[in-house]
């Protein structure tokens, strides 16, 4: 199959990307670099940082989302009291897990911690269907206090 691919001109990356994978795993454990397919293994390792920003931002989001549920939707308060609760904890230990495993995303994080609280804020006005001004505009902690696992408003 691969033979026939490179003799169509068509990318192994662009028919069969886990087979590309396993080839390229292959070619890098035994050495064979000139047999690479740079270009496509250069964008897969940039994008790998892309991803590792992405999962942060949409966890923080989610984290900023379950604080303001669980401060402010007081109707909801002693029914979904101990889900928020579970959910705050589990986003927070998988942000620390990620920040663990690469210290150098905590700096953005950081720069991006005003637009992911507006985002859950946003979030939780749509579920909650409460007005958008019951939610403060401005941060309910600082990024340290919320991802302190002991720490909830």
């Amino acid at each position: 199959m691969v033979a026939e691919l490179r003799r169509s001109n068509t990318s192994l990356y662009e028919t069969d990307y886990n087979l590309w994978v396993l080839e390229t795993v292959a070619k890098l454990k035994s050495r064979d670099l000139d047999a690479l397919d740079w270009e496509n293994l250069i964008e897969e390792v940039e994008d790998l940082s892309r991803l590792g920003k992405k999962k942060l931002k949409s966890l923080l989001i989610k984290l900023c989302e379950h604080l303001l549920k669980l401060k402010y939707w007081h109707s909801e308060y002693e029914r979904n009291r101990g889900h928020w609760q579970s959910e705050i904890r589990n986003f927070k230990q998988l942000i620390n897990m990620e920040l663990e495993d690469s210290p150098s995303l905590k700096p953005y994080l950081k720069e991006n911690f005003t637009n992911c609280y507006h985002k859950g804020r946003l979030l939780v006005a749509d579920r909650s269907q409460l007005p958008l001004s019951k939610f403060p505009e401005q941060p309910i902690a600082t990024l340290e206090q919320i991802l302190d696992e002991d720490w909830l408003p």
